[in-house]
């Protein structure tokens, strides 16, 4: 397992933006998450709500992990919805299965709990390989709801 000591959340930047993109999840799981350069894009056209992170373990850059921050979850539906979460989440296949995964969701939940969030949100695909298990092992829970057609899980912070 790996040391805490040397682990962190950076922001995207020149310096590391090449290694940042270069992540690729294993080939089972591609078509689960996008590509870390689809995130970018999407985290350049909503800067108001993508909070994009590497995650970096002493000057490796092993992750990629983009949260959303205060979006309205259904406009049409209750506009006072408002939710924060995980938006994206990949870490190399080189480096799967060694922590960095729950690293980046727990600093994640303490940037939201910094915010003031009391619940963290993440979606994810269910079958086959899917990352539900990841996501229930953390304490995620279905709140009933699909988004998409992607299951909808929530963390308490409090």
């Amino acid at each position: 397992m790996i040391s805490t000591s040397t682990l962190r959340l950076e922001p995207v930047t020149a310096a590391n933006i090449d290694a940042v993109c270069a992540i690729q999840v294993r080939p089972d799981q591609a078509h689960l998450v996008s590509p870390v350069v689809k995130s970018l894009a999407e985290a350049y056209v909503h800067g108001d709500v993508a909070w994009p992170r590497a995650v970096v373990d002493g000057a490796e850059v092993v992750g990629f992990v983009m949260a959303f921050l205060d979006i309205q979850w259904d406009p049409a539906g209750d506009p006072a919805d408002r939710r924060s979460g995980i938006w994206r989440l990949n870490i190399s296949r080189a480096h799967q299965g060694k922590g960095y995964g729950s690293f980046a969701v727990a600093a994640v939940a303490e940037e939201l709990r910094r915010r003031g969030a009391a619940r963290a949100y993440v979606t994810w695909d269910t079958g086959a390989n899917t990352p539900e298990p990841f996501y229930l092992g953390l304490g995620f829970r279905p709140t009933g709801e699909l988004s998409g057609e992607q299951r909808v899980g929530e963390l308490l912070l409090a």
